[in-house]
């Protein structure tokens, strides 16, 4: 199956919190793969000038959600968490979904979020419910 990245962007334009808010970009997309990139701005630091936590749960969330949901919008998160790893110093973060385990009611993806030095940041484990699912 080949997927149309331009059809996958299309598709989650909506989002408007990961895309616009948060300026989240899909960048690669696969059957249940997906890479997002951040460029990193000053809204996305915390009081100690690091980056949020929530901005990096945002990204893993959304990439997965982009893998999940490559082909159709079926797919929703019912549970996840991260670990927060290392700082960046970079001024651009990545993550990448993929998926672990694909069953007929629930999915499993692990993300990775590196930065522009390719330094792992942060890891999430994130569980999807397949919404159409008898």
């Amino acid at each position: 199956m080949t997927v149309c990245l331009p059809e996958v962007r299309k598709r989650f334009a909506d989002d408007l919190y990961a895309t616009q808010t948060t300026g989240i970009e899909i960048v690669e997309v696969d059957v249940l793969y997906a890479k997002c990139m951040l460029h990193l701005a000053a809204k996305h630091k915390n009081a100690m000038g690091a980056v949020m936590g929530g901005v990096l749960y945002t990204l893993a969330d959304f990439a997965f959600a982009v893998a999940a949901n490559y082909d159709t919008l079926t797919t929703v998160s019912i549970s996840g968490d991260i670990r927060f790893l290392s700082a960046s110093k970079s001024d651009v973060l990545y993550a990448v979904a993929r998926c672990v385990k694909n069953g007929k009611a629930n999915c499993f993806f692990d993300v990775d979020i590196v930065d522009g030095d390719d330094k792992l940041i942060a890891k999430a484990s994130i569980v999807g419910a397949k919404i159409d699912a008898k």
